[in-house]
């Protein structure tokens, strides 16, 4: 995997939005995901799913994603990661 560098996307505490910064982590030490939501009861473990499906899409690994979602829906939350991936240097983001 290409080294990524840091990005975010998104604009914070943005009703209807979210978000989201990437962080490079140590080779070998995984990926991990924070996410705050007003929705975390009801929709975090769709967040959750969708997020570590488009980074498995991308192959993207030893990072930390951090989301603040303020109920943004699934097709920003997808905009938004891509977004954040294309601005941290992964490649195959059209």
């Amino acid at each position: 995997m290409k080294k990524i560098q840091a990005a975010q996307s998104g604009v914070p505490n943005k009703k209807g939005d979210l978000f989201i910064k990437l962080t490079p982590r140590e080779i070998g030490s995984g990926t991990s995901i924070e996410l705050v939501s007003s929705m975390k009861k009801e929709f975090g473990q769709s967040i959750l799913s969708t997020t570590t499906e488009i980074l498995a899409k991308y192959n993207v690994e030893d990072v930390l994603i951090s989301i603040e979602d303020k109920g943004a829906m699934d097709f920003a939350l997808r905009a938004r990661l891509e977004t954040v991936l294309r601005r941290a240097g992964v490649g195959g983001i059209i």
